[in-house]
């Protein structure tokens, strides 16, 4: 059995689609969530699944071992980003080499860095006219969004897309993807 950890910061629609996805496997288990916002919506959608939270500051999460110390109690062996929004700290990317991954709202490299998340990936890329985005799956390292990618999954963009329809277009693509691609890293590190 793996266990996994779910950072989120937000609403939790990744969170709570993963979770899901996974309720009934017998190989991979979501055992945590982590948050570094007590007001995260994420708290809420978890309630019905019964896992375990877990909410820090950015100051403990940047200069203790805090958030490294819940993951070792809950035996995680891989963690998941999901609309979270801090850096991760070199503690956890070095107990977690290549057991981090991330998703992003744009075809990374482009769009992203910090400050580039949610409806500002979607306005810049609006504002750019691109005429297409996507999802980037993304191993996570000690830069923000430049992790080895994993898998991309594209949407065209139509000329009379706002960045709302391009926000519905990318979040299908998520619901879709992340969990199967979740799926087939874990089993090949196996």
């Amino acid at each position: 059995m793996t266990n996994i950890a779910i950072f989120a910061s937000g609403s939790g629609t990744n969170a709570e689609n993963i979770i899901k996805y996974f309720k009934d496997s017998s190989e991979i288990k979501i055992n945590l969530v982590l948050t570094n916002n007590a007001d995260a919506y994420v708290l809420e959608r978890i309630k019905p699944f019964n896992i375990a939270s877990f909410v820090f500051s950015g100051k403990k999460f940047r200069t203790t071992d805090v958030v490294l110390e819940k993951l070792k109690e809950f035996n995680i062996d891989f963690i998941v980003l999901a609309g979270f929004l801090l850096m991760v700290p070199e503690n956890i990317l070095n107990a977690y080499t290549d057991r981090i991954i991330n998703i992003h709202p744009a075809l990374l490299p482009k769009y992203g860095g910090k400050g580039m998340y949610g409806m500002h990936v979607h306005q810049a890329v609006i504002t750019s006219k691109e005429t297409e985005s996507g999802i980037t799956i993304h191993y996570v390292n000690a830069q923000y969004d430049e992790g080895a990618i994993i898998f991309q999954s594209k949407c065209f963009i139509l000329p009379e897309d706002t960045p709302e329809i391009l926000a519905n277009k990318i979040h299908q693509l998520e619901q879709t993807h992340f969990p199967k691609i979740i799926e087939k890293v874990v089993s090949s590190i196996k």
